[in-house]
C-alpha cells in the first residue's frame, strides 16, 4: 500500500450520527496511551495528523480519516482512562460499541495492545465486544521498542493466553520508532482493497 492523500473527513461526538460510507473501513481501538495516534500517523505517513492528545482520555470522538479516496481508518475513543468519571466512560463505551454493532463498511478492527503488560480487564472487555460483534480482530503489539527482543514471544503469549484470543487471530508486533510491523499492516490492509479478507465472522 502506498498512502498518497489522506484527510480528516468527519469527526462525530457522542450525540453524531455516524455518517454512511460507500468505502471500506478499518477501525483502531486501544486504551488511552496505547500509542494509538502513533499508529495511524505511521501508517498515514503523517507526523501528527492523528493528534495525540495532551490530557490523556480527552478524545471523546470518532475520527474518519479518508486514505486515497479508497478506505476509511476510524480511529475509535481511547478508553481505560483511571481519570475519567464514570459517565464520560459509559459515553465511550456506548460510542463504541454503537460503531461496531451499526457500521456497514467495517471490514476490521485493529485492536492495540501493549506489549510490554499483560492486557487489562478493558482490553479483556474490548477484545469481547469485537467478537461478540462478529469481527475477529487483529491484535498490534505496541511500543515494541521498549522491550528486548528476547521477550516478544513471551509477551505475545502473555497477550494470547490473557485474551483467550481464538485460534488463528493475527498478532502483529509495531514500534513506531522503527516501523517494524508497518508493512504486515500494509499487507492486510491491501487485501482489504483487493476484496480478499472480510473479518466478519
Amino acid at each position: 500500500m502506498v498512502i498518497k492523500n489522506v484527510c480528516l473527513e468527519t469527526v462525530c461526538g457522542v450525540t453524531s450520527k455516524l455518517p454512511v460510507n460507500d468505502k471500506p473501513e478499518v477501525a483502531f481501538a486501544g486504551k488511552s496511551n496505547v500509542g494509538k495516534s502513533s499508529l495511524i500517523n505511521a501508517l498515514m505517513n503523517r507526523k501528527s495528523l492523528a493528534r495525540t492528545s495532551a490530557q490523556p482520555g480527552k478524545t471523546q470522538t470518532i475520527n474518519y480519516y479518508n486514505i486515497n479516496d479508497a478506505m476509511y481508518f476510524v480511529d475509535l475513543p481511547g478508553y481505560g482512562y483511571a481519570r475519567a468519571n464514570e459517565t464520560v466512560k459509559a459515553q465511550w463505551g456506548k460510542m463504541i460499541e454503537d460503531y461496531l454493532h451499526k457500521s456497514k463498511q467495517l471490514k476490521c478492527v485493529f485492536l492495540l495492545i501493549d506489549i510490554r503488560h499483560a492486557p487489562s480487564e478493558n482490553d479483556r472487555i474490548m477484545y469481547d465486544w469485537i467478537v461478540r460483534n462478529g469481527y475477529k480482530p487483529v491484535i498490534i503489539a505496541t511500543k515494541l521498542d521498549k522491550i528486548n527482543r528476547s521477550q516478544i514471544q513471551k509477551q505475545l503469549k502473555l497477550i494470547r493466553t490473557t485474551l483467550e484470543v481464538e485460534e488463528g487471530t493475527i498478532m502483529i508486533p509495531f514500534s513506531t520508532e522503527t516501523k517494524q510491523g508497518r508493512e504486515e499492516i500494509y499487507e492486510l490492509l491491501d487485501g482489504i482493497l483487493d476484496g480478499n479478507r472480510e473479518v466478519n465472522a
